[in-house]
C-alpha cells in the first residue's frame, strides 16, 4: 500500500469473509475501513477488532439490496471518508432447494443480497471514480457462478450474474483506470454454514480467501488479477 491512506469499503462485514477482510487490511499500514452491513452490534465488535490493529475504521449500517439505502450510504461515506479507494461487494446470503421446489419470494430474496446489492452499491461510487481515473473494485463471486449444481437454484442465477456483472465492468473500465476482480471461492468457513454438518476442516479459512483479496490490491498499477478461483484441497462439497 503506498503511504497515503486508502479507503476501503466492504459489504458484508459483520462476519464471514467480510470480516476477515477487514482484519486483513487492517494489519496493514494507512488504511481507512468503511464497514457496512445490516447488523449494527456485529459491525461495531469488527470495529473493535480491527482498531485494536490500529486502523481507522467507521460503520455503516445499511442493508445494501435497497436502492434508498444505497444512496444514504453513499453520501455518509462520501462525506466521511471520501470516495473508496478499493470497493469490496461482499454482502450475500445463500439458501438451498431445488427448482422445482423455490418460491418466487426466495428466489426475489437471493438476487437481491448477491446481485442487486453489487450493482446498487457498485453504481453509487464508480462514478467519482471514474472521473478520479483510479480505484479497484472486488465482486465475491462463487464457484457457483461458474458452474450449476443442484439445490442452487437462486444462488447460482444470483452468483452467475456477479460473473457476468464482473467480466463487462472490467471490459468497460480498463480504460478508465480501475481495476475489477472476481474472487470466486468454493466452500468457506462462515455462519453461513452453521448447522450444515459439514465440518469446519473439510472448508477453506476465511482468512485465506482474505488474504487473496489484499494481495490483489496491492499488484503494481499495470497488473489486474482478473478472476481468482479457490477451492478446499480436497475440492468442493
Amino acid at each position: 500500500m503506498s503511504s497515503k491512506a486508502k479507503t476501503i469499503l466492504i459489504t458484508g462485514a459483520s462476519q464471514g469473509i467480510g470480516a476477515a477482510i477487514a482484519r486483513e487490511f487492517s494489519q496493514h499500514p494507512a488504511v481507512k475501513l468503511a464497514l457496512v452491513a445490516r447488523n449494527h452490534d456485529n459491525l461495531k465488535k469488527v470495529q473493535k477488532e480491527v482498531e485494536k490493529n490500529g486502523a481507522a475504521a467507521e460503520v455503516f449500517p445499511c442493508d445494501v439490496a435497497q436502492p434508498g439505502a444505497v444512496e444514504e450510504l453513499a453520501r455518509s461515506v462520501t462525506s466521511s471518508l471520501g470516495t473508496p479507494d478499493i470497493l469490496i461487494n461482499n454482502a450475500g446470503c445463500f439458501v438451498p432447494n431445488s427448482f422445482l421446489e423455490f418460491s418466487f419470494e426466495d428466489f426475489e430474496s437471493l438476487y437481491a443480497a448477491n446481485l442487486r446489492s453489487v450493482f446498487l452499491v457498485t453504481k453509487a461510487f464508480l462514478p467519482k471514480m471514474v472521473k478520479r481515473k483510479s480505484g479497484q473494485i472486488f465482486n465475491m463471486g462463487s464457484i457457483a457462478g461458474l458452474a450449476g449444481y443442484p439445490g442452487g437454484t437462486g444462488y447460482c442465477a444470483a452468483k452467475f450474474g456477479v460473473t457476468g456483472l464482473t467480466r463487462v465492468l472490467r471490459e468497460e473500465m480498463k480504460e478508465h483506470g480501475i481495476k475489477v476482480t472476481l474472487i470466486a471461492p468454493g466452500p468457506t468457513f462462515s455462519p453461513s454454514w452453521e448447522g450444515s454438518g459439514v465440518p469446519e476442516d473439510r472448508m477453506m479459512p476465511a482468512e485465506d480467501i482474505a488474504r487473496v483479496v489484499y494481495q490483489a490490491s496491492i499488484l503494481h498499477g499495470r497488473t489486474v488479477m482478473e478472476e481468482v478461483i479457490l477451492n478446499p484441497q480436497l475440492g468442493p462439497l
